[in-house]
């Protein structure tokens, strides 16, 4: 047992022929951070290309048209579309157009009144015939209607110039009939304090600074007030109160005068289209004719 032991010893320390000297197995060390080599799927690709630096932009070498770029300037990106008023030429056209008209629908409107009020003739035939009163108020109504609501009827010649006329023609009637109640001398003075008012107020809206074209609302309001006024007084009469009602409603459509002449000239906050010519006639017409009505008073 001792004999094998040792020739199995001796076998495995004997040198292998082939082998010049005999070596113990060693285990290579690892190598450095250095001499790693990464991964294959850790490598970039050659068909990226290298990166490129960025170049610092230099002011001289900068856009030029940044150069004129104004840092102060309002950063509000809505654009106002330009209004058909900022050109005085038309400015000027449209107001001279519905002046024109203004004046020969006062005119008219004038001349009725006097002669329903001095022929006693006249007279006497519209105070007895209430039916074309009537027939003129209708007439009045839906016409007037059609013109303030229908921006396309409003605007197409000839015929908003027939409806116009239809317009005078009907409140002239009704105007004339309520002058001829009324005493001649009343209607005169009436007339003529109408007359002054009217022309002060186109004038000096005309030339003021003060925007009245924001008290459109307050206006209205204050119209509908009148109204509930005027359908109580009714109930209550009293000399006093015709007085009270008389001078509060030509105050108060003297603002509407206002307003509507500042609307026609474009300056202001509100304004009409230069096509609306017919439409600002009739709004100043009728601001006119309600306050010669106020200042006449009811019978």
């Amino acid at each position: 047992m001792s004999d094998t032991a040792l020739d199995v010893a001796t076998h495995e320390a004997t040198p292998d022929p082939g082998c010049d000297s005999f070596s113990p197995p060693t285990t290579p060390p690892p190598p450095s951070y250095d001499e790693q080599q990464l991964p294959p799927h850790f490598e970039a690709p050659p068909m990226y290309p290298e990166p490129q630096t960025e170049e610092k932009c230099h002011p001289d070498t900068a856009d030029e048209s940044f150069a004129n770029i104004d840092t102060e300037a309002p950063t509000d990106m809505t654009e106002t579309a330009p209004s058909p008023f900022e050109d005085k030429t038309v400015r000027r056209a449209f107001v001279r157009k519905v002046f024109s008209i203004l004046t020969l629908q006062l005119l008219f409107t004038f001349s009725v009144v006097c002669v329903f009020t001095f022929s006693s003739v006249v007279k006497e035939a519209v105070q007895d015939d209430i039916w074309v009163y009537v027939s003129s108020f209708i007439i009045f109504l839906v016409v007037a209607t059609s013109l303030s609501f229908c921006t396309s009827f409003s605007r197409r010649h000839p015929w908003n110039l027939v409806a116009l006329a239809l317009v005078t023609i009907s409140l002239s009637y009704m105007v004339g009939t309520v002058a001829s109640f009324h005493d001649t001398a009343s209607v005169i003075i009436a007339m003529g304090a109408t007359v002054a008012i009217s022309m002060a107020i186109i004038a000096f809206s005309a030339q003021t600074r003060y925007d009245f074209t924001i008290c459109y609302g307050i206006a209205l309001v204050l119209a509908v007030d009148m109204i509930m006024f005027g359908f109580f007084s009714i109930f209550y009469y009293s000399v006093v109160t015709e007085i009270v009602y008389g001078c509060l409603g030509a105050l108060l459509y003297s603002l509407f005068l206002m307003i509507d002449c500042q609307m026609i000239m474009g300056r202001k906050s509100l304004s009409l289209n230069p096509e609306d010519y017919v439409t600002a006639a009739l709004k100043i017409y009728l601001d006119i004719i309600l306050i010669f009505l106020y200042l006449m008073g009811r019978r």
